[in-house]
């Protein structure tokens, strides 16, 4: 599929599909449904290298739903079931081995989940997980260092690499997972509410650190913060009650929406 080609159901942006990078992934006709309940209704969506995709709506409109989709963690709730297809690098997912899925397509969580073990293994167990050979410390030493350089963190635990990671500040502890999610160089970054548990400085530096991870990854924030998905993010894609309402650049989004539905949205009326 060419980047000029729109996916049958796809919402239309207003101007042509931006040269920002390749398309990694794609969502074709995606829906989701909890037992009787459409949480996720035929959503067709392109998610591009080097971009930020800002999943916006109220709480409830299948946001976090769409998000775990993309490497199938929605399937581990019971009675979920999913229907089109989500396609990494033109392979759909569902014919990927879950392990190489979710390093391939990684996930930040709402809350920081550090691992109850030292700042260097959180690091190291996600790289020996996806190496059979089980690398040594002074293999891995390079690998942790640049995780933490690139997650911003290097300077404020390189001197004690082997204290608890639960001793962490809160920021410290989200910039950690996020070291551990980068770690293993995914082509997708999916980050679920990052800064909804942090104060403003530290959510500054996520911010911050999201601006220089769209140069490696395809990076996708849900929030509901809209002055966070104005800063952080390139598109933005407003979802009502499982609908993908629009999605186009952020300013178009939130200066000059289309639907009316993302017009009230955005300007505060509901939410």
């Amino acid at each position: 599929m060419s980047a000029s080609e729109t996916l049958p159901g796809a919402v239309t942006e207003p101007d042509a599909v931006a040269a920002a990078g390749r398309e990694r992934m794609t969502l074709d006709g995606v829906s989701v449904t909890y037992g009787d309940r459409v949480a996720v209704r035929d959503v067709s969506l392109q998610i591009r290298q080097g971009e930020v995709l800002a999943l916006i709506g109220p709480s409830g409109c299948g946001k976090t739903t769409l998000l775990r989709t993309l490497n199938r963690l929605t399937e581990t709730t019971a009675g979920a079931t999913r229907d089109g297809r989500v396609l990494l690098d033109g392979t759909d997912v569902e014919q990927l081995e879950l392990t190489d899925l979710r390093r391939r397509v990684a996930m930040v969580f709402q809350q920081p989940n550090p691992f109850p073990m030292s700042i260097f293994d959180n690091i190291a167990y996600a790289l020996r997980v996806q190496n059979r050979k089980r690398p040594g410390r002074s293999e891995l030493v390079p690998k942790v260092a640049s995780a933490l350089s690139r997650a911003g963190l290097w300077d404020e635990v390189s001197d004690n690499l082997d204290a608890p990671a639960l001793r962490l500040s809160g920021g410290q502890q989200q910039r950690l997972c996020i070291a551990r999610a980068i770690a293993t160089r995914p082509e997708v970054l999916l980050m679920d509410e990052p800064c909804s548990a942090l104060d403003p400085v530290s959510t500054a530096r996520i911010e911050e650190l999201i601006s220089t991870l769209r140069a490696d990854h395809a990076v996708v924030i849900v929030t509901h913060n809209l002055a966070q998905a104005r800063r952080v993010a390139d598109r933005v894609a407003f979802m009502y009650l499982g609908d993908l309402v629009e999605v186009g650049e952020t300013d178009q989004v939130f200066d000059a929406p289309i639907q009316g539905r993302t017009r009230d949205y955005v300007a505060g009326a509901f939410g």
